[in-house]
């Protein structure tokens, strides 16, 4: 189980606010960095169903060159996705840096050893095989000059709770929420274990994991920038 440190990770608003515009014109600095390198960044977003991830990207992406940058929100495999491995829609979104020197994956290949293991929609085979699988993808990734960034968002039980009913109450929100959100809630310790696995087995040297306190959103949106701009800053300048 991943420790529950995120209740005690709280950023006051002002402070926000201070950091939030420098962080992201440093990053649209080294974005720039990116294009004229020929280096490309993809980011990884995985995380609990109401942990924030949206809010997350929009910070991240909101002072970016749009011309270099792209994301991806992933939902369950259909039409020619589905017919072939499962790593082959990724694959297929990849793109060379002269076009997009930015590609964040709202959800991403994790999904095989997260919902499609716990929900039963692969063999036990085939998703215990999946984090050997991941790991030489990333790893190829990493052969190629790319620079992988990997954020887990994790909150607690309660905060998703008063997510959920807060979205359920607000007519503007309540379409985030579905049936299925409450069903994945009700499976929280098996996802909670896939999860720890996840974790464990694929959080390597090449594509390490970053654990992303998320009950406080400010305190979340300024931690991922912060990471983005201290590995850039390393990889470019390295």
């Amino acid at each position: 189980m991943i420790e529950n440190s995120e209740t005690t990770k709280v950023l006051p608003l002002e402070e926000y606010r201070q950091k939030l515009v420098p962080l992201q014109i440093q990053l649209r600095e080294l974005g720039y960095q990116l294009y004229v390198q020929k280096r490309s960044l993809v980011i990884v977003y995985e995380g609990w169903d109401a942990a924030g991830k949206g809010g997350n990207i929009k910070r991240v992406t909101e002072r970016l060159d749009p011309r270099g940058y792209e994301v991806f929100p992933i939902a369950a495999p259909a039409g020619d996705d589905k017919t072939h491995h499962y790593l082959w829609r990724f694959w297929r979104r990849l793109r060379p840096p002269d076009e997009k020197q930015i590609l964040i994956f709202d959800r991403s290949w994790y999904g095989r050893v997260l919902v499609e293991r716990v929900e039963g929609f692969c063999k036990e085979e085939a998703w215990r095989r999946a984090y050997r699988e991941i790991n030489e993808f990333e790893r190829q990734l990493a052969d190629q000059g790319v620079i992988l960034v990997k954020f887990w968002m994790q909150i607690s039980k309660d905060e998703q709770l008063r997510r959920f009913e807060e979205r359920q109450d607000d007519p503007y929100k309540s379409w985030k929420l579905t049936q299925e959100d409450w069903r994945n809630r009700d499976k929280w310790d098996r996802y909670d274990q896939a999860v720890d696995d996840m974790i464990l087995k694929t959080s390597t040297l090449t594509a390490p994991w970053t654990i992303v306190e998320g009950n406080d959103k400010l305190y979340a949106r300024i931690k991922t920038l912060r990471v983005l701009v201290d590995v850039l800053s390393k990889e470019i300048t390295s």
